[in-house]
């Protein structure tokens, strides 16, 4: 993780905080990212930019896919700093939307398959 200013600095935004929300539910891909928020995935995409910058989001690839997670704490700065994630914005009318938005994304069949993630059998996204 970087240096504490860069990475509370990344934290000051609440796009950023919506998406770091939904990356404690697990891995997903952009598209994924851009229904739950209902932002376009320039956007989305800019945001995981600057996440995975300060080591807060990681990415894994699956094939052709990319599939975004939260970074793993190795020290007490970062557990605090994801405990913070955790527990901010929690009664946030937002944030029941993103989470409602991803689990309708999550729950369609769509026209064509993306990798499905083995992580989340069944999870479906149209790139």
């Amino acid at each position: 993780m970087q240096q504490p200013a860069k990475v509370l600095k990344a934290l000051g935004d609440e796009t950023r905080l919506r998406i770091l929300k939904l990356l404690l539910k697990g891995k997903f891909c952009v598209c994924e990212l851009e229904a739950a928020l209902d932002l376009p995935q320039s956007k989305v995409s800019r945001h995981l930019t600057v996440l995975r910058s300060v080591d807060l989001a990681e990415d894994s690839r699956e094939g052709l896919w990319i599939f975004y997670s939260l970074f793993k704490p190795k020290n007490d700065f970062e557990r605090a700093i994801f405990q913070v994630i955790e527990n901010a914005l929690s009664d946030n009318h937002l944030i029941k939307k993103d989470q409602e938005r991803l689990r309708r994304k999550l729950s369609q069949v769509y026209g064509y398959k993306c990798k499905q993630s083995k992580s989340r059998k069944g999870a479906l996204c149209h790139g």
